[in-house]
């Protein structure tokens, strides 16, 4: 069952790679008592989530703070090295979170998750986002194609705000 406007979070735990090494950090460490933009990639440093989606979250990160928002992050079914090498070569380390899904437990639980063993991805993430506010979801943006950022975009998102 996928999760929708209303829902909370369920209980989850993701990698961040930091300046000290991997982190450990929970749905409820990122999301209680917070406003929070979270979207979603099938895969780091595949083409639409690198060249398109990613940049305009990195690129109007100033503006949505200023929309009262206290964090952004994305998350992808993918480990905590690659996601910390994406954080690191796209400019985004220490500007939004990166979270690593390694084991795709979020994803499923939030029923967001595609096989995508055609385009020789396996198991990943529908490219989505929403807008969460003390662990409840407010706003779900969810793309009809992995390869479209449109709907799940940052501009779409700032218009929710």
């Amino acid at each position: 069952m996928t999760i929708a406007i209303g829902d909370k979070l369920p209980a989850a735990t993701f990698k961040e790679k930091t300046a000290d090494g991997p982190v450990e950090i929970t749905t409820d460490q990122l999301f209680a008592g917070k406003r929070v933009v979270l979207f979603a990639v099938p895969g780091a440093f595949t083409p639409t989530c690198s060249l398109n989606h990613l940049p305009g979250y990195l690129e109007n990160r100033d503006t949505i703070l200023g929309k009262g928002v206290d964090d952004i992050a994305v998350v992808s079914v993918n480990d905590w090295h690659v996601m910390g090498a994406w954080a690191q070569s796209s400019g985004g380390m220490g500007k939004i979170h990166f979270l690593a899904d390694w084991d795709a437990a979020f994803t499923k639980a939030v029923g967001l998750d595609a096989d995508l063993s055609a385009g020789g991805l396996g198991l990943r993430s529908k490219r989505y986002s929403m807008l969460v506010e003390d662990s409840v979801v407010k706003a779900l943006n969810v793309e009809e194609s992995p390869g479209q950022a449109t709907v799940s975009g940052a501009a779409a998102m700032l218009e929710q705000l």
